[in-house]
């Protein structure tokens, strides 16, 4: 079994909250980024030590958040080192709108893996584009390149569809098992 890290900022709860879904598909460690753009020498070792990070922030403003940002540059001490080269890499995002230019946070995100050296795994599920979809299937939105949630703006993060969040947690769940093809 691979070790996988899930880090992420959450402005108003609803990252968190998918957070937890990918976190339970990985079976991952947890590490959030807080109000200031930090996490602890503690959460470096984790990432440091895990074979899979899944990287995760809302989309504010067509990208991510200045405290995700704040972490994502103290990460260039670990790229100066090469220390996360070659593992495998994944993110997630959320937006009030159905789409909300959360692929420019998913693009900053997969930029963010590739400068470290690392491989990116896509969403690898089909998207839900029938007559008959509903925003309780999987894929609802139809990503490839990491998932994309919706989290209307005028809700808590209860609020998020339930499509979505099974999204997250198949995609945790996807990293980890090619994390662990990697480690072997």
């Amino acid at each position: 079994m691979s070790k996988t890290a899930v880090i992420f900022f959450s402005g108003y709860g609803h990252t968190r909250r998918v957070a937890e879904y990918v976190v339970e598909g990985a079976q991952a460690s947890s590490i959030e980024v807080d109000e200031n753009g930090d996490i602890t020498e503690a959460d470096w070792d984790t990432l440091n030590e895990a074979d899979a990070i899944i990287f995760g922030a809302p989309t504010y403003m067509g990208g991510v958040p200045w405290q995700f940002k704040k972490f994502a540059d103290a990460s260039s001490k670990v790229w100066f080192t090469r220390g996360w080269q070659d593992k495998a890499f994944g993110g997630f995002t959320n937006s009030g709108s159905l789409n909300g230019d959360k692929q420019v946070t998913l693009s900053y995100l997969q930029t963010l893996a590739g400068q470290h050296g690392g491989l990116w795994v896509s969403l690898g599920l089909p998207p839900a584009n029938t007559l008959s979809s509903t925003r309780n299937d999987v894929n609802n939105l139809g990503g490839s390149g990491g998932v994309l949630v919706q989290s209307p703006s005028d809700a808590g993060a209860e609020a998020i569809p339930d499509g979505d969040l099974e999204t997250a947690r198949l995609y945790g769940e996807r990293v980890a098992k090619i994390a662990s093809r990697l480690a072997s």
